[in-house]
């Protein structure tokens, strides 16, 4: 007769040696879940113990924040500057670009092209070391100051990005109103400057601020080139405390600056454009 297989039932609580083997095992297990807990406090406890020497993150951040700040006036004032030079000089660019006179036409256009497609860096490499360091003005040095040249290299893109917006809008107002203006006799000059423009402003406001919002953005580049701005700030500040957890907190205070400063801009631009819609 032969003996039956040995077969493996499954376990139960309470079933003699097994089910104490199994509480036991469950009780390693507990204990050892306890113990790793433990370890995780104590070395809790002693990195908290050990940092209290040092001040907090939000207390360094507070100290630092008048230098921080003092960097970040430096990002609007270069945006700034950028923007009134680029707004000027792409202004008469794009009414250049609707020039009847090809030898007018032609070169505007192919300058924007140019300056609308290079990257924004190699624009400010080439504005920070081609542009002279001082000028002589009647035997008088004047020095021409990194931040300046830096906006001027900022103003290039501007320059370019703005005379598309003016072309787009002027290109926009209804045919209607040339011919209008032709049969009231005005001529094309003044067609554009006291009928077309007038009408354009409202179209070309909400893009322009736009645009004002990414230069002001995209002036972190000038950090690139030595210029000191708000990202060079946080920068020393990291560098002077010596203080790996503050790299984050850093960053993140500086966006939060840029965010709380190009936010209102980005919703008045949305506002513009649905308050200024043009009917089709």
């Amino acid at each position: 007769m032969s003996r039956p297989f040995a077969v493996l039932l499954p376990f139960r609580p309470g079933d003699g040696l097994a089910g104490i083997a199994g509480h036991r095992a469950d009780r390693r297990a507990a204990a050892g879940l306890a113990l790793a807990a433990g370890l995780i406090l104590v070395h809790a406890a002693a990195h908290a113990a050990t940092a209290g020497a040092k001040p907090a993150v939000l207390e360094t951040l507070w100290r630092w924040t008048p230098f921080l700040l003092g960097g970040f006036v430096w990002n609007i004032v270069i945006s700034a500057l950028a923007m009134a030079v680029g707004t000027a000089l792409g202004f008469l660019l794009g009414i250049a670009q609707i020039s009847q006179v090809r030898a007018v036409r032609a070169p505007s256009w192919f300058a924007t092209q140019l300056l609308r497609n290079a990257p924004w860096l190699v624009l400010l490499f080439y504005c920070m070391y081609l542009l002279p360091f001082q000028l002589h003005v009647f035997g008088t040095r004047i020095g021409i100051p990194d931040w300046l040249k830096a906006a001027f290299g900022f103003a290039l893109p501007v320059m370019a990005y703005v005379s598309e917006i003016v072309r787009g809008a002027i290109r926009s107002i209804p045919a209607g109103q040339w011919e209008s203006a032709e049969a009231l006799s005005f001529t094309r000059s003044q067609t554009i400057w006291m009928i077309v423009i007038p009408q354009c402003l409202k179209r070309m406001l909400p893009a322009w601020m736009n645009l004002y919002a990414i230069v002001t953005m995209a002036s972190v580049l000038a950090n690139v080139v030595g210029v000191s701005e708000g990202l060079t700030a946080a920068r020393e500040m990291l560098a002077a405390e010596q203080r790996v957890e503050l790299l984050l907190p850093v960053y993140a205070y500086v966006l939060l600056w840029f965010f709380a400063y190009c936010y209102p801009i980005a919703r008045a631009t949305v506002f513009l454009e649905r308050r200024w819609a043009v009917a089709h």
